[in-house]
C-alpha cells in the first residue's frame, strides 16, 4: 500500500482575502485575528455548514483540525468583533451605491431549550436581501420598539440617514411609538398590518377596521385609500390588495409614510429577506447547525456568515450578469438565487482548485 504524501510545508499561507481584510480591519483587530477570520470565512465556503468540526477540518492551514477547532473557540470566546467593522465592510461591498431599500425581519429556532432569536436588518437587491446588522434577542418571541429603534440609529449613524429610500417590515414591526420614530426622522415605510387593525378617520371623526375599508377590492386589483388617516397618533396612508393564498382569498394592507400609490410594487421586495434566511440556513451555511447558545458568540458566527453572504452573493450576481446567466425555469421562476449560485461556484473553486470561469473570486469583494 502506497504511504500517503507529507505535506511539505510547515507554515499555513495567508488566503487570498487576507490583504483585503487586513485594509479594512487592520486599524482595529490584530493581524492573527484576521487571519482567522479569512480562514474562518473561506472554509465556511467549503463546508457549507458553521459546524465547527465541519469548518475546522476545511481550513487552508497544515495545522490538525483539532487545534483549529481550539482557535475557532478561543476567537468565538476571547475576541470583541465590532457590528459596525463588519456592516461597514459589507457597506462598502454592497453593488449599490445609491439609495437604499430597506428590510427588517426576525428569524429564530430552538437550540435543545434555547431559543436563538435574531433581528435582522438588510438591503434589498436583485432577488435577495443582503444581511448588514441585526440585533440578538435574549427572549423568546417578538422584536421590542425599542430593539427595532437601536437597529434603525445603528443604520443611521453609521451610513446616514440619507441614504435610506424606505423600510420594508411585515405585521410584526407596527406600533405608535415606532412610527413616530420613523415619521420624526423622516424615513419612508411601507409596513404591513393586520386587517383587524382599527385607524382613526379624521374626516369622519370615527374608529373602523382597515378591512373595511378595502371591502371592495378584487383579487389581484390594488387600491389607496384616498385620505390620511391617523394610526394612533401618527398620520398615514394606506394601500391593499387581495390575492389567493392556498385557495383562500387573502387581504394585504399595508401602512406607509407616503406614496401610498408605491406601497405595494416597494412591499414586493419584501420577501427577499427570506431568501436570506434560507441562505444563511437550508439552503446555504446552515446556521442552525451551530452548538453556540451564548449570544455573544452567536453574534460572532453571524457576523462571520454575513461576511461569508456577501461574498458569495457577489460571485454569483458577476457570474450571472457578465459570464452565464441564471436559467428561467418554464413557470418564469429563476433555478436558483445569486447567493446560492455564487456559493456552489466558489465552493467548487476552493475545493478542486480549479477556476473554471476564468475570474478572480476575490476581486468581487474589493469593496471599491
Amino acid at each position: 500500500m502506497m504511504p500517503l504524501k507529507k505535506n511539505p510545508s510547515h507554515v499555513a499561507k495567508d488566503t487570498a482575502l487576507f490583504p483585503l481584510f487586513k485594509a479594512h480591519m487592520g486599524k482595529d483587530l490584530h493581524l492573527a485575528r484576521i487571519r482567522l477570520i479569512c480562514l474562518f470565512i473561506t472554509a465556511l465556503c467549503k463546508a457549507k455548514s458553521v459546524n465547527f468540526v465541519k469548518v475546522s477540518a476545511a481550513f487552508d492551514t497544515p495545522s490538525l483540525a483539532s487545534s483549529c477547532i481550539r482557535r475557532i473557540q478561543r476567537f468565538m470566546a476571547e475576541v470583541e468583533l465590532p457590528m459596525k467593522l463588519v456592516s461597514s465592510f459589507i457597506f462598502k461591498s454592497l453593488p449599490i451605491k445609491g439609495k437604499l431599500i430597506l428590510v427588517m425581519d426576525r428569524t429564530n429556532w430552538k437550540f435543545g431549550g434555547s431559543n436563538i432569536n435574531i433581528l435582522m436588518l438588510g438591503v434589498a437587491y436583485r432577488n435577495v436581501a443582503i444581511p448588514l446588522l441585526f440585533k440578538m434577542l435574549d427572549k423568546r418571541g417578538n422584536s421590542s420598539t425599542e430593539e427595532r429603534i437601536d437597529l434603525m440609529q445603528d443604520f443611521m449613524d453609521w451610513f446616514g440617514t440619507e441614504r435610506i429610500d424606505c423600510l420594508l417590515a411585515d405585521r410584526e414591526f407596527v406600533g405608535d411609538k415606532w412610527l413616530k420614530f420613523l415619521n420624526r426622522n423622516q424615513i419612508r415605510y411601507h409596513i404591513r398590518i393586520r386587517n383587524n387593525f382599527k385607524v382613526f378617520l379624521p374626516r369622519k371623526q370615527q374608529y373602523i377596521k382597515v378591512s373595511h375599508l378595502f371591502n371592495a377590492v378584487k383579487v389581484n386589483q390594488c387600491q389607496h385609500y384616498r385620505h390620511i388617516v391617523s394610526l394612533g397618533e401618527e398620520l398615514c396612508y394606506l394601500s391593499a390588495t387581495k390575492s389567493v393564498v392556498q385557495g383562500k382569498v387573502e387581504l394585504l394592507v399595508l401602512v406607509s409614510f407616503n406614496k401610498p400609490d408605491e406601497a405595494l410594487s416597494y412591499y414586493r421586495e419584501r420577501w427577499q429577506i427570506e431568501t436570506l434566511f434560507r441562505g444563511m440556513k437550508s439552503s446555504g451555511f446552515n446556521i442552525e447547525d451551530t452548538h453556540l447558545t451564548a449570544l455573544d458568540r452567536l453574534e460572532k458566527l453571524m457576523m462571520l456568515t454575513m461576511m461569508a453572504f456577501i461574498w458569495c452573493y457577489l460571485i454569483g450576481d458577476y457570474i450571472d450578469t457578465q459570464i452565464k446567466p441564471i436559467k428561467i425555469k418554464k413557470h418564469g421562476r429563476r433555478a436558483k438565487s445569486c447567493f446560492k449560485y455564487g456559493l456552489d461556484y466558489l465552493s467548487e473553486v476552493l475545493l478542486s482548485g480549479f477556476n473554471k470561469l476564468n475570474f478572480c473570486v476575490v476581486q468581487v469583494l474589493s469593496c471599491t
